[in-house]
């Protein structure tokens, strides 16, 4: 019986609390939802150990639950509310937007800066179908973590395919040096090998240690981040 009335309780704060959690998280608003700024993310994660602590523990009382809830629901919303109002307040609890590729070159810096490693940044724009470096003019990493992309004026809107000029496509680029490292294997499946690529570097007067990322593309081009280069000016972003 006891068992039993354990689980009767358990099954009485979950119909009571879930629906109050759908409640709070409506009023908080898509905002909250959608974008997940820096407050909105700790919000949600402490709503959420708040709601499971008071399902699995019967011991903890249920209304001070509820009323944990809904101070966190308040905070929330007034925290979004001075955000708004107040500029500076914004920007303290949240971070900037951050420019991490621009004029053709990835800004080392401030990929270190926000801890964004060149497989991520790779992967996210594989993920907006963008297998060529070239095709962008700038790229910025949002205050809630999503990628950004800025394709270069060729790129966008009317394309040379919709004026029905046929070209062949520069395909998907494909990363041949990481941080220095050299990939045998994409130089292989482009049918090139280490003596061109040192050829390609010598040419352009460099050494493969210098390079933070190149790729080859379908024509065998290749196209280089360096190191040591001088940090590309980007635009101000605030938010």
């Amino acid at each position: 019986m006891e068992v039993l009335g354990e689980s009767i309780l358990v099954i009485g704060r979950v119909c009571t609390i879930i629906p109050l959690l759908l409640i709070i998280t409506l009023f908080m608003g898509k905002r909250s939802i959608g974008e997940l700024p820096v407050f909105d993310f700790i919000i949600i994660i402490t709503l959420g150990s708040v709601a499971g602590a008071d399902i699995a523990e019967p011991d903890v009382r249920h209304i001070s639950i509820a009323v944990a809830i809904v101070t966190l629901g308040i905070l929330q919303r007034v925290v979004s509310q001075l955000s708004i109002v107040f500029r500076w307040f914004g920007r303290m609890v949240t971070f900037e937007p951050t420019v991490i590729f621009h004029n053709g070159a990835f800004h080392i810096k401030n990929l270190k800066k926000i801890r964004y490693s060149l497989d991520n940044v790779l992967h996210m724009l594989r993920e907006k179908d963008i297998f060529d470096l070239t095709e962008i003019d700038l790229a910025i990493i949002e205050a809630n973590g999503r990628l950004t992309v800025l394709k270069k004026v060729e790129q966008q809107v009317v394309t040379k395919q919709d004026l029905g000029i046929h070209t062949s496509s520069a395909g998907m680029s494909l990363p041949v040096i990481v941080e220095g490292k050299i990939y045998p294997d994409v130089l292989s499946y482009r049918k090139r090998d280490e003596q061109w690529l040192a050829h390609e570097l010598k040419k352009k007067g460099i050494a493969s240690e210098q390079v933070f990322l190149a790729t080859i593309n379908r024509q065998n081009e290749l196209q280089f981040s360096l190191k040591n280069k001088k940090e590309p000016q980007v635009p101000p972003l605030h938010h």
